[in-house]
């Protein structure tokens, strides 16, 4: 038996509740070869939030357990590079959506969808970074790669800078040797963005709005996790030949811009998808994790929670009253 979190839609209605399992109910097949994961730590997605709260359709297939991270000690393999004993984790693949997920206390997932738990990083700090961390390493990756320096002429914006990813990328690029101008709506965590890199902190109201085709340009780099308006106006002020990173949607899905800044400028806008990204990119942004991140910072980033108080804390979520990342203890 184990705790999930489970959510339901019978006849038109949802629910969210933590329940106990019995383990026979664990998915039992995957073509890739299943391998059976006593979980330890899981996160609470911006993702996650939307599932629990029944806010978008996310959740593909019912019953569904949500949490699209987990790390944990393989219980059984029948994947040739996973034996009993080892520590991974898992990002991504769909879990939480079409697949169960890790807020659980046992998952039952397909082997290639998992990593070897890189040893430098314990499996809370892994899950301290999770999917966001992950997806910030490559935002910071993408801007590297497309020509984007630390000594570029220029600063370097992340938009929702107070919220996971972005926090981890504001850490992620200090430490890299940029300047980092971090762009928040919660304007009184200025201190504690500081604390993590940021040279300046400026009112996400001031790009959220409809603005030019075109603005001073200012920024040689942009990481944007908002979407709509805002990423319109840090593509319109970013200067020539400068990159901009979209990773996230939470302002919303559209893109109300025109292409003044491409044609013009030469600015790139670079998609960043850290569902599906193949096991090579995953391993790699792995590895800079593991060299790169502060340890110290992380933990100010980081704020534990148990299993059982999940549900409440998604919904502070989409209430935009966490910062950082959330790391669900699954045995609390």
């Amino acid at each position: 038996m184990f705790q999930a979190i489970v959510l339901r839609r019978a006849e038109g209605v949802f629910t969210a509740d933590l329940e106990m399992l019995d383990d026979s109910v664990l998915p039992a097949e995957h073509p890739g070869g299943a391998v059976q994961v006593r979980v330890r730590w899981s996160t609470l997605n911006y993702k996650d939030a939307l599932a629990i709260n029944d806010r978008a359709p996310v959740v593909r297939k019912w019953p569904m357990v949500p949490g699209i991270d987990l790390a944990g000690t393989v219980e059984a393999s029948e994947h040739p590079a996973y034996q009993l004993g080892d520590e991974v984790l898992l990002n991504g693949w769909g879990v939480g959506e079409m697949h169960w997920g890790g807020l659980s206390q046992r998952a039952r997932v397909d082997g290639g969808w998992l990593l070897h738990r890189p040893q430098g990083l314990d499996a809370r700090q892994v899950m301290a970074l999770g999917t966001a961390g992950y997806t910030a390493m490559l935002c910071v990756q993408s801007l590297h790669a497309h020509g984007v320096m630390p000594d570029a002429q220029g600063e370097v914006l992340v938009t929702g800078a107070a919220g996971g990813v972005g926090s981890v990328a504001v850490s992620l690029l200090a430490g890299r040797g940029y300047r980092v101008v971090a762009s928040t709506r919660r304007t009184q965590e200025a201190d504690w963005l500081r604390s993590l890199g940021a040279a300046d902190v400026i009112d996400a109201a001031t790009l959220s709005a409809p603005g030019k085709p075109l603005a001073r340009e200012r920024w040689a780099g942009v990481v944007d996790t908002l979407g709509s308006h805002t990423l319109a106006n840090a593509c319109a002020a970013t200067r020539y030949g400068g990159v901009v990173s979209a990773c996230g949607l939470a302002q919303g899905m559209d893109l109300p811009a025109t292409v003044a800044p491409f044609i013009l400028r030469g600015v790139s806008l670079v998609g960043i998808d850290s569902v599906m990204a193949p096991q090579a990119v995953r391993e790699q942004a792995w590895r800079a994790l593991d060299a790169e991140i502060d340890r110290t910072r992380l933990d100010s980033i980081t704020r534990v929670i148990p299993l059982s108080g999940a549900i409440e804390a998604a919904r502070e979520l989409m209430q935009g009253q966490v910062r950082g990342r959330l790391v669900v203890d699954v045995d609390g």
